[in-house]
Protein backbone atom coordinates (compact mmCIF):
# COMPACT_ATOMS: atom_id res chain seq x y z
CA UNK A 1 0.00 0.00 0.00
CA UNK A 2 1.29 3.38 -1.06
CA UNK A 3 1.47 6.60 1.34
CA UNK A 4 -1.22 8.13 -0.40
CA UNK A 5 -3.39 5.11 -0.28
CA UNK A 6 -3.05 4.95 2.97
CA UNK A 7 -3.37 8.67 3.84
CA UNK A 8 -6.80 8.15 2.18
CA UNK A 9 -7.76 5.76 4.91
CA UNK A 10 -6.70 8.32 7.05
CA UNK A 11 -8.56 11.06 5.70
CA UNK A 12 -12.12 8.43 5.93
CA UNK A 13 -11.09 8.32 9.86
CA UNK A 14 -11.10 11.99 10.05
CA UNK A 15 -14.35 12.33 7.86
CA UNK A 16 -16.49 9.76 10.13
CA UNK A 17 -14.69 11.85 13.27
CA UNK A 18 -15.86 15.16 11.85
CA UNK A 19 -19.33 13.89 11.84
CA UNK A 20 -19.05 11.60 15.03
CA UNK A 21 -18.47 14.89 16.93
CA UNK A 22 -21.02 17.35 14.67
CA UNK A 23 -17.64 19.19 13.71
CA UNK A 24 -18.18 22.35 11.81
CA UNK A 25 -14.58 22.20 10.25
CA UNK A 26 -11.79 19.96 9.86
CA UNK A 27 -7.79 22.18 9.54
CA UNK A 28 -5.18 19.79 8.07
CA UNK A 29 -2.04 22.37 8.17
CA UNK A 30 1.89 20.92 8.30
CA UNK A 31 3.02 21.26 11.58
CA UNK A 32 0.44 20.91 13.36
CA UNK A 33 -2.10 17.42 13.95
CA UNK A 34 -5.44 17.26 12.47
CA UNK A 35 -7.94 19.72 14.46
CA UNK A 36 -11.50 19.97 14.46
CA UNK A 37 -13.68 22.97 15.24
CA UNK A 38 -16.53 22.03 17.18
CA UNK A 39 -19.08 24.56 18.58
CA UNK A 40 -16.62 26.92 17.64
CA UNK A 41 -13.62 26.09 19.42
CA UNK A 42 -10.76 24.13 18.08
CA UNK A 43 -9.90 20.67 19.44
CA UNK A 44 -6.63 18.82 17.98
CA UNK A 45 -7.04 15.17 16.90
CA UNK A 46 -4.86 12.93 19.44
CA UNK A 47 -2.02 11.84 17.10
CA UNK A 48 1.14 12.88 15.26
CA UNK A 49 2.29 16.39 13.79
CA UNK A 50 1.47 16.15 9.57
CA UNK A 51 4.29 16.25 7.55
CA UNK A 52 4.50 18.15 4.00
CA UNK A 53 4.12 14.77 2.69
CA UNK A 54 1.00 13.45 4.78
CA UNK A 55 -0.86 16.73 3.97
CA UNK A 56 0.00 16.19 0.18
CA UNK A 57 -1.37 13.09 -0.14
CA UNK A 58 -4.50 13.87 2.11
CA UNK A 59 -5.05 16.25 -0.61
CA UNK A 60 -4.44 14.07 -3.26
CA UNK A 61 -6.95 11.72 -1.86
CA UNK A 62 -10.33 13.79 -2.46
CA UNK A 63 -8.92 16.40 -5.16
CA UNK A 64 -9.64 15.97 -8.70
CA UNK A 65 -6.79 16.44 -11.01
CA UNK A 66 -9.07 19.61 -12.23
CA UNK A 67 -8.45 20.92 -9.07
CA UNK A 68 -4.91 20.00 -8.27
CA UNK A 69 -4.14 21.86 -11.73
CA UNK A 70 -5.80 24.55 -10.25
CA UNK A 71 -3.93 24.42 -7.08
CA UNK A 72 -0.48 24.66 -9.34
CA UNK A 73 -1.86 27.72 -11.26
CA UNK A 74 -3.42 29.76 -8.32
CA UNK A 75 -1.96 28.92 -4.98
CA UNK A 76 -5.65 27.56 -3.87
CA UNK A 77 -8.91 25.34 -4.94
CA UNK A 78 -12.97 25.71 -3.70
CA UNK A 79 -14.93 22.67 -4.48
CA UNK A 80 -17.39 20.43 -3.05
CA UNK A 81 -17.15 16.63 -1.75
CA UNK A 82 -19.21 14.04 -1.19
CA UNK A 83 -18.55 11.64 1.91
CA UNK A 84 -20.61 8.83 0.76
CA UNK A 85 -24.27 9.03 2.31
CA UNK A 86 -23.08 10.76 5.34
CA UNK A 87 -22.34 13.90 4.63
CA UNK A 88 -21.43 16.66 2.38
CA UNK A 89 -18.30 19.08 2.24
CA UNK A 90 -16.93 22.47 1.21
CA UNK A 91 -12.94 21.87 0.59
CA UNK A 92 -10.83 24.63 0.46
CA UNK A 93 -6.95 23.62 -0.65
CA UNK A 94 -4.14 25.84 -0.10
CA UNK A 95 -0.56 26.41 -0.35
CA UNK A 96 1.35 27.86 2.38
CA UNK A 97 5.12 28.33 2.89
CA UNK A 98 5.76 26.11 -0.24
CA UNK A 99 3.76 23.06 1.31
CA UNK A 100 0.02 22.15 1.07
CA UNK A 101 -2.95 22.51 3.46
CA UNK A 102 -6.75 21.72 3.49
CA UNK A 103 -10.06 22.93 5.39
CA UNK A 104 -12.85 21.15 4.76
CA UNK A 105 -16.31 22.75 5.83
CA UNK A 106 -19.17 20.03 7.25
CA UNK A 107 -22.73 20.78 4.93
CA UNK A 108 -25.22 19.57 7.32
CA UNK A 109 -27.50 16.50 5.20
CA UNK A 110 -30.53 17.63 6.91
CA UNK A 111 -31.88 21.55 6.04
CA UNK A 112 -33.19 23.64 9.64
CA UNK A 113 -36.59 24.97 9.56
CA UNK A 114 -37.29 29.08 10.16
CA UNK A 115 -38.21 28.13 13.72
CA UNK A 116 -34.89 25.54 14.06
CA UNK A 117 -32.93 28.83 12.50
CA UNK A 118 -34.63 30.89 15.19
CA UNK A 119 -35.84 33.59 11.90
CA UNK A 120 -38.88 34.69 12.80
CA UNK A 121 -41.97 34.11 10.49
CA UNK A 122 -42.26 37.47 8.87
CA UNK A 123 -39.24 36.29 6.82
CA UNK A 124 -42.05 33.75 4.95
CA UNK A 125 -43.81 36.69 3.59
CA UNK A 126 -40.15 38.94 2.60
CA UNK A 127 -39.14 35.46 0.46
CA UNK A 128 -42.75 35.32 -0.55
CA UNK A 129 -42.03 39.06 -2.77
CA UNK A 130 -42.00 38.51 -6.64
CA UNK A 131 -39.27 40.43 -7.31
CA UNK A 132 -36.55 42.44 -5.59
CA UNK A 133 -33.24 41.82 -3.74
CA UNK A 134 -32.24 40.08 -0.40
CA UNK A 135 -29.14 40.05 1.22
CA UNK A 136 -27.96 37.79 3.46
CA UNK A 137 -25.02 38.70 5.53
CA UNK A 138 -22.65 37.94 8.09
CA UNK A 139 -18.86 37.12 8.25
CA UNK A 140 -16.96 33.93 7.13
CA UNK A 141 -18.68 30.65 9.31
CA UNK A 142 -21.81 32.96 9.99
CA UNK A 143 -24.29 30.01 8.47
CA UNK A 144 -25.18 32.49 5.88
CA UNK A 145 -25.15 29.10 3.25
CA UNK A 146 -27.69 27.21 5.96
CA UNK A 147 -30.09 30.66 5.89
CA UNK A 148 -30.12 30.52 2.46
CA UNK A 149 -30.44 26.58 1.73
CA UNK A 150 -33.52 26.76 4.06
CA UNK A 151 -35.05 30.12 2.45
CA UNK A 152 -34.85 28.24 -0.90
CA UNK A 153 -36.27 25.03 0.49
CA UNK A 154 -38.98 26.98 1.90
CA UNK A 155 -39.98 28.21 -1.07
CA UNK A 156 -39.56 25.02 -3.62
CA UNK A 157 -41.92 23.50 -1.47
CA UNK A 158 -44.38 26.34 -0.97
CA UNK A 159 -44.56 27.92 -3.98
CA UNK A 160 -44.05 27.28 -8.13
CA UNK A 161 -41.68 28.45 -10.52
CA UNK A 162 -38.50 27.91 -11.49
CA UNK A 163 -35.07 28.61 -9.19
CA UNK A 164 -31.44 28.61 -10.40
CA UNK A 165 -28.88 29.08 -7.91
CA UNK A 166 -24.99 29.94 -8.77
CA UNK A 167 -22.78 28.54 -6.18
CA UNK A 168 -18.72 28.45 -5.85
CA UNK A 169 -18.96 25.47 -5.21
CA UNK A 170 -22.42 24.12 -4.72
CA UNK A 171 -23.07 23.63 -0.68
CA UNK A 172 -26.81 22.47 -0.30
CA UNK A 173 -27.63 19.37 -3.12
CA UNK A 174 -31.59 20.57 -3.64
CA UNK A 175 -34.33 18.54 -5.77
CA UNK A 176 -37.33 19.32 -7.28
CA UNK A 177 -40.45 20.01 -5.65
CA UNK A 178 -42.92 22.21 -6.43
CA UNK A 179 -40.19 24.14 -8.32
CA UNK A 180 -37.43 23.10 -10.90
CA UNK A 181 -34.61 23.78 -9.73
CA UNK A 182 -31.25 24.16 -11.57
CA UNK A 183 -27.85 24.75 -9.47
CA UNK A 184 -24.88 26.18 -11.58
CA UNK A 185 -21.31 26.12 -10.43
CA UNK A 186 -18.80 28.46 -11.05
CA UNK A 187 -15.79 26.98 -12.49
CA UNK A 188 -17.51 23.74 -13.54
CA UNK A 189 -20.70 24.52 -15.00
CA UNK A 190 -20.23 28.68 -15.80
CA UNK A 191 -16.64 30.72 -15.76
CA UNK A 192 -18.23 33.32 -13.67
CA UNK A 193 -20.95 34.55 -11.59
CA UNK A 194 -21.67 37.66 -13.93
CA UNK A 195 -21.84 35.36 -16.79
CA UNK A 196 -24.34 32.91 -14.80
CA UNK A 197 -26.79 35.64 -13.86
CA UNK A 198 -27.02 37.06 -17.40
CA UNK A 199 -27.57 33.41 -18.81
CA UNK A 200 -29.81 32.87 -15.89
CA UNK A 201 -32.17 36.23 -17.67
CA UNK A 202 -32.65 33.98 -20.16
CA UNK A 203 -33.57 30.80 -19.23
CA UNK A 204 -37.09 31.66 -17.49
CA UNK A 205 -36.08 32.08 -13.75
CA UNK A 206 -38.63 33.58 -11.19
CA UNK A 207 -35.80 33.28 -7.95
CA UNK A 208 -32.30 33.71 -8.67
CA UNK A 209 -29.51 32.82 -6.12
CA UNK A 210 -26.19 34.44 -6.62
CA UNK A 211 -23.85 32.70 -3.77
CA UNK A 212 -21.16 35.71 -3.84
CA UNK A 213 -21.63 39.11 -4.76
CA UNK A 214 -17.68 39.55 -4.34
CA UNK A 215 -17.26 42.03 -7.68
CA UNK A 216 -18.60 44.86 -9.28
CA UNK A 217 -19.28 43.15 -12.05
CA UNK A 218 -21.56 40.35 -10.22
CA UNK A 219 -23.28 42.83 -8.20
CA UNK A 220 -24.49 45.04 -11.01
CA UNK A 221 -25.86 42.08 -12.98
CA UNK A 222 -27.62 41.06 -9.59
CA UNK A 223 -29.10 44.32 -8.60
CA UNK A 224 -30.31 45.00 -12.68
CA UNK A 225 -31.72 40.94 -12.27
CA UNK A 226 -34.12 42.33 -9.24
CA UNK A 227 -34.39 45.63 -11.08
CA UNK A 228 -36.00 43.74 -14.27
CA UNK A 229 -38.73 41.88 -11.60
CA UNK A 230 -37.38 38.40 -10.26
CA UNK A 231 -36.48 38.14 -7.06
CA UNK A 232 -32.60 37.57 -6.09
CA UNK A 233 -30.80 36.25 -3.32
CA UNK A 234 -27.34 37.50 -2.49
CA UNK A 235 -24.42 37.45 0.07
CA UNK A 236 -21.66 39.33 1.03
CA UNK A 237 -19.53 39.65 4.29
CA UNK A 238 -20.57 42.20 6.06
CA UNK A 239 -22.51 42.99 9.64
CA UNK A 240 -25.43 45.05 9.32
CA UNK A 241 -27.65 46.57 7.00
CA UNK A 242 -25.96 49.75 6.82
CA UNK A 243 -22.81 48.99 6.54
CA UNK A 244 -24.14 45.97 3.48
CA UNK A 245 -25.04 48.90 1.58
CA UNK A 246 -21.94 50.85 1.69
CA UNK A 247 -19.99 47.92 0.89
CA UNK A 248 -21.95 47.65 -2.54
CA UNK A 249 -21.79 51.31 -3.47
CA UNK A 250 -18.47 51.41 -2.52
CA UNK A 251 -17.80 48.80 -4.62
CA UNK A 252 -18.68 51.20 -7.80
CA UNK A 253 -16.44 53.97 -9.46
CA UNK A 254 -17.06 57.26 -8.02
CA UNK A 255 -19.17 58.16 -11.04
CA UNK A 256 -21.58 55.29 -10.81
CA UNK A 257 -22.59 55.75 -6.52
CA UNK A 258 -25.47 58.23 -7.01
CA UNK A 259 -27.38 55.75 -10.13
CA UNK A 260 -26.16 52.56 -7.80
CA UNK A 261 -28.01 54.26 -4.66
CA UNK A 262 -30.95 55.04 -6.55
CA UNK A 263 -31.17 51.04 -7.77
CA UNK A 264 -30.55 49.82 -4.48
CA UNK A 265 -33.31 51.91 -2.84
CA UNK A 266 -35.76 50.55 -5.15
CA UNK A 267 -34.70 46.99 -5.36
CA UNK A 268 -33.46 45.77 -1.55
CA UNK A 269 -36.50 43.77 0.23
CA UNK A 270 -34.20 43.15 3.13
CA UNK A 271 -31.05 43.01 4.43
CA UNK A 272 -30.84 39.74 6.94
CA UNK A 273 -27.54 39.77 9.07
CA UNK A 274 -26.18 37.37 10.93
CA UNK A 275 -23.29 35.96 13.39
CA UNK A 276 -23.14 32.52 15.25
CA UNK A 277 -22.72 32.39 19.00
CA UNK A 278 -21.40 30.07 21.64
CA UNK A 279 -24.34 28.89 23.42
CA UNK A 280 -24.41 28.60 27.18
CA UNK A 281 -24.95 24.96 27.74
CA UNK A 282 -22.88 24.14 24.33
CA UNK A 283 -23.77 24.36 20.05
CA UNK A 284 -24.22 27.71 19.25
CA UNK A 285 -27.01 30.35 18.07
CA UNK A 286 -27.87 32.72 15.22
CA UNK A 287 -28.13 36.26 16.25
CA UNK A 288 -29.98 38.17 13.45
CA UNK A 289 -30.38 41.99 12.55
CA UNK A 290 -33.56 42.01 9.83
CA UNK A 291 -34.06 45.34 8.40
CA UNK A 292 -36.90 45.22 5.47
CA UNK A 293 -37.00 48.81 3.15
CA UNK A 294 -39.60 51.39 3.78
CA UNK A 295 -39.76 54.22 1.75
CA UNK A 296 -37.97 55.80 5.01
CA UNK A 297 -35.05 53.67 4.38
CA UNK A 298 -34.73 53.70 0.59
CA UNK A 299 -34.56 57.77 1.42
CA UNK A 300 -32.14 57.05 3.40
CA UNK A 301 -29.82 54.97 0.65
CA UNK A 302 -30.89 57.41 -2.09
CA UNK A 303 -29.64 60.29 -0.13
CA UNK A 304 -26.24 58.63 1.25
CA UNK A 305 -27.64 58.76 4.66
CA UNK A 306 -26.99 54.93 5.67
CA UNK A 307 -25.79 56.09 9.05
CA UNK A 308 -29.66 56.57 9.96
CA UNK A 309 -30.61 53.53 8.86
CA UNK A 310 -29.62 51.80 12.66
CA UNK A 311 -32.59 54.39 14.10
CA UNK A 312 -35.28 52.92 11.57
CA UNK A 313 -34.48 49.24 12.61
CA UNK A 314 -34.95 50.24 15.99
CA UNK A 315 -38.58 51.87 15.88
CA UNK A 316 -39.54 48.99 13.19
CA UNK A 317 -40.24 46.31 15.43
CA UNK A 318 -44.69 46.34 13.82
CA UNK A 319 -42.44 45.75 10.49
CA UNK A 320 -40.36 42.69 12.09
CA UNK A 321 -37.32 44.69 11.88
CA UNK A 322 -34.99 43.97 15.20
CA UNK A 323 -31.25 45.28 15.63
CA UNK A 324 -28.36 42.99 15.60
CA UNK A 325 -27.49 44.30 19.46
CA UNK A 326 -31.61 44.17 20.53
CA UNK A 327 -31.27 40.27 19.66
CA UNK A 328 -28.20 39.60 20.96
CA UNK A 329 -29.72 41.11 24.52
CA UNK A 330 -32.79 38.96 23.97
CA UNK A 331 -30.81 35.48 23.65
CA UNK A 332 -28.57 37.00 26.61
CA UNK A 333 -32.00 37.61 28.99
CA UNK A 334 -33.01 33.98 27.96
CA UNK A 335 -30.10 32.56 29.33
CA UNK A 336 -28.79 31.26 25.73
CA UNK A 337 -25.65 33.38 25.35
CA UNK A 338 -23.46 34.26 28.21
CA UNK A 339 -22.90 38.44 28.71
CA UNK A 340 -19.26 38.21 27.04
CA UNK A 341 -20.47 36.58 24.22
CA UNK A 342 -22.81 39.06 23.74
CA UNK A 343 -20.48 42.24 24.32
CA UNK A 344 -18.11 40.31 22.01
CA UNK A 345 -20.51 39.54 18.98
CA UNK A 346 -22.13 43.31 19.10
CA UNK A 347 -21.95 46.18 16.72
CA UNK A 348 -21.70 48.90 19.75
CA UNK A 349 -19.50 46.46 22.61
CA UNK A 350 -19.21 49.28 25.01
CA UNK A 351 -22.92 50.26 24.81
CA UNK A 352 -23.59 46.77 24.94
CA UNK A 353 -21.23 46.10 28.42
CA UNK A 354 -23.11 49.24 30.00
CA UNK A 355 -26.60 47.43 29.45
CA UNK A 356 -25.81 44.64 30.61
CA UNK A 357 -23.19 45.08 33.29
CA UNK A 358 -23.61 48.30 34.48
CA UNK A 359 -20.54 49.28 36.66
CA UNK A 360 -19.20 45.76 36.97
CA UNK A 361 -15.71 45.83 36.11
CA UNK A 362 -14.89 42.00 35.12
CA UNK A 363 -15.61 41.83 31.27
CA UNK A 364 -13.29 41.78 28.77
CA UNK A 365 -12.82 44.83 26.80
CA UNK A 366 -13.09 45.32 23.29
Amino acid sequence: MTNEQSMAYVMNDLLDLMVEQNASDLHLQVGQSPTLRVHGSMVAVDGEFLTPQDTEDLMRSITSPANQERLKTSGGADFGFAFEQRARFRVSVLRSKGSYGMVLRQIPNDLLSFQELGLPDMVKELISRPRGLILVTGPTGSGKSTTLASMIDWINSNSDGHIITIEDPIEYYHSHKNCILTQREVGVDVPSFAEAIRGALRQDPDVILVGEMRDLETIEAAVGAAETGHLVFGTLHTTGAARTVDRIVDAFPSHMKDQIRTQLASSIVAVISQVLCKKTEGGRIAAFEIMVTTTSIAQLIRENKTFRIASDIQTGARLGMISLDAHLLSLHGRNLISAEEAIAKAQAPDTMRERLMGSRQDLPKY
